[in-house]
């Protein structure tokens, strides 16, 4: 059960994270007013947020190669989950320096943390399969 759980997430992650680059690199103003709340962290630059787009690229091809090889499953969960839990622990600390109101960590839930404890979930599930050295 746990292993189709895990990688189900990983391949909802994957198409999620390369749908969100997609958008990104294609119409970067267009994802910059479609987004909620985008429009109040700072200007629009559009190759800041190209290059964002390219890193959700990636993230997005590494939680679909590793659901693909169980083999790399580990490094290739493990890596884009480190990097969406930075980007949340950041918005809290947006909120906790007063950068931002609380009222926003809701808001980004379902796009900035919800992602970061999912791929904690595959990610923990992956490094239970992995065989003893």
């Amino acid at each position: 059960m746990w292993k189709s759980i895990s990688i189900t997430l990983a391949v909802v992650l994957g198409i999620a994270a390369v749908a969100n680059g997609l958008f990104m690199l294609v119409s970067p103003e267009g994802w910059y007013f479609a987004v909620p709340g985008v429009t109040t962290t700072g200007p629009f630059n559009q190759h800041f947020i190209r290059d964002i787009g390219l890193i959700f690229m990636l993230i997005g091809a590494a939680f679909l190669i590793g659901a693909r090889k169980p083999e790399y499953r580990l490094f290739f969960w493990a890596a884009p989950t480190i990097w969406l839990s930075g980007h949340a622990l950041f918005h809290f600390w947006e909120v906790a320096v007063g950068i931002c109101s609380a009222s926003v960590l809701p808001r980004d839930f379902p796009a900035v943390t919800l992602p970061a404890i999912l791929g904690w979930v595959a990610t923990i599930w992956a490094c239970r399969q992995k065989p003893a050295s």
